[in-house]
């Protein structure tokens, strides 16, 4: 029986992973739990799957669930930034899923390497923000970082038995998003209710327009760089609307191996929780008895400028990466609070890599000072 703590279990990483775990009740078993706001549905989980230890990050939310109370009584319930921690590092936890969004599951995931625990990471903008510290410390404590990217998931599976030093680079596969074929003079009309409709996954928001803009890819290219160490030339990024094969390794003798998957996050999820034993699939997979179309192509950067950007934030190096991340967080809410048009975001995240000082190699607590201060400048400009 292997013990999970799942920090963002109401997210939606959070929702495929729970369908992991009732399908595998006699395998894994959740012993913590943590959400930002969503006190009923953490504790309906609770409930469900009788948690020890939840967290609420929001005060405000603790208090409304105090005041309802919402969870049993054999849970028990903290908040705020270090009882995060305290979860991530839970003595009887085996591994913990980071499916937190953005930057607040750095320290969590940190802790949780210290206390020797495995990690399946679903949370990008982690590695983005502090890959060198969380690669440097998984490292030293001897723990797994197992990606549960879907594209990342897929290369880490394809070299289970291919050598880094025999491939020649990692080809990650992309939708597209919802306007790959948007006339690009209609992209100025994109509205956030149009930009969170994803045509192949089911995600949050923020994610999903990410997706559109290719932000996402970009964010996921900096991620492959510090879990594989392939420096950005060896990194490509290829569309693929059907989103089944979830990424390539080209070795260097020209063959290349694939992973293929329908498009749903139960399958990297439940490669990473079982690592390195398998089971049956939560739904069904492929059926090659059926017609099956896929299509690839190169991605336009004058149409995915948010692509173009991570490119050039990842060779830049240092605090480049961190800029870029906290940049196109902020545009994406400025942009979902209707306070910038969808074509401002790229503007955004190049304003902001241009006037945010690169720190060239720096120390965990000046990366999240630069985080802070890309935020602002990012918040600061008007469009």
């Amino acid at each position: 029986m292997k013990k999970v703590v799942l920090l963002g279990a109401t997210g939606s990483i959070g929702g495929s992973a729970l369908r992991v775990l009732r399908a595998h009740k006699d395998r894994l078993q959740l012993v913590g739990v943590a959400a930002k706001g969503k006190h009923r549905e953490l504790a309906d989980i609770c409930r469900e799957f009788k948690v020890g230890h939840a967290v609420l990050q929001s005060e405000r939310a603790y208090i409304e669930a105090k005041k309802a109370g919402d969870f049993p009584s054999s849970t028990q319930l903290n908040c705020g930034s270090q009882a995060l921690e305290s979860l991530a590092s839970l003595p009887d936890a085996d591994i913990v899923l980071v499916a937190t969004v953005g930057t607040a599951g750095l320290r969590p995931t940190l802790a949780a390497i210290d206390a020797g625990k495995d990690i399946a990471l679903a949370n990008k903008e982690l590695l983005v923000l502090g890959g060198a510290h969380v690669v440097e410390a998984a490292h030293r404590k001897e723990v797994r970082l197992l990606p549960t990217d879907s594209e990342h998931n897929a290369i880490f599976q394809c070299l289970e038995r291919s050598p880094i030093d025999q491939v020649d680079k990692l080809i990650l596969t992309a939708s597209g998003g919802q306007f790959r074929n948007t006339p690009k003079s209609e992209l100025s009309q994109v509205t956030p209710e149009m930009a969170t409709q994803h045509p192949n996954w089911s995600m949050g928001p923020k994610i999903t327009v990410d997706s559109a803009t290719m932000a996402n890819k970009g964010l996921e290219l900096i991620e492959a760089h510090w879990l594989f160490g392939l420096e950005a030339d060896r990194l490509e990024v290829v569309i693929h609307p059907q989103s089944v094969v979830h990424s390539f390794v080209q070795q260097i003798d020209g063959s290349i191996l694939a992973q293929l998957s329908p498009p749903s996050m139960t399958f990297a999820i439940q490669h990473c929780l079982l690592y390195p034993d398998r089971a049956p699939s939560v739904e069904p997979t492929i059926d090659f008895t059926k017609a099956l179309q896929l299509d690839f192509e190169a991605p336009n950067y004058a149409r995915y400028p948010c692509l173009e950007l991570a490119y050039e934030a990842l060779r830049s190096g240092g605090a480049g990466p961190a800029i870029y991340n906290a940049a196109n967080e902020v545009a994406v809410e400025r942009f979902l609070a209707k306070e910038v048009a969808y074509l401002d975001i790229p503007k955004i995240i190049e304003y902001s890599l241009n006037k945010v000082e690169l720190l060239v190699a720096p120390s965990l607590d000046q990366l999240l000072e630069t985080n802070n201060e890309a935020r602002l400048t990012a918040q600061s400009l008007k469009l």
